[in-house]
């Protein structure tokens, strides 16, 4: 049964030789305990930079798996120390981005939860940098 929530969510990327960008957000969206893992899900908004595009994190045993749909469709796993091939595809072409999460935590119970991500980024086989996500996830 899908149940609604609201998420707070905190991304910060580190990218080589820069401030690092914050981004906090607070939104409405849904979770659902389905085929044995999580999916929260939300839309995005002008403020993330992603109008039009839906966003997904469903959390599996030992994984976090986001998916974008939309203006912009990718879909990224992180699972700790193991790098994953990502197609990140926009309206004006796509970037082969890889991923490597040194650390990933979730803990989810019917009332919400949090996932905590830090991952490293390659675009295009080019070192770019760091990003971590907090999502802090509550019943409406």
């Amino acid at each position: 049964m899908k149940r609604a929530v609201v998420l707070s969510i905190r991304g910060r990327q580190c990218y080589a030789e820069q401030d690092p960008e914050v981004i906090e957000l607070v939104t409405e969206g849904t979770m659902e305990f389905t085929n044995g893992g999580w999916d929260i899900t939300y839309e995005e908004s002008d403020l993330t930079g992603l109008a039009g595009v839906t966003t997904t994190f469903r959390v599996e045993p030992g994984k976090v798996i986001l998916t974008r749909r939309g203006a912009l469709n990718s879909r990224m796993v992180f699972q700790e120390g193991v790098s994953h091939d990502s197609l990140y595809e926009m309206a004006f072409g796509a970037l082969m981005l890889t991923v490597k999460a040194s650390s990933v935590f979730y803990d989810i119970v019917p009332d919400g939860g949090v996932i905590d991500l830090v991952y490293h980024i390659d675009i295009e086989n080019t070192e770019a940098g760091v990003i971590d996500y907090h999502l802090d996830i509550r019943s409406k």
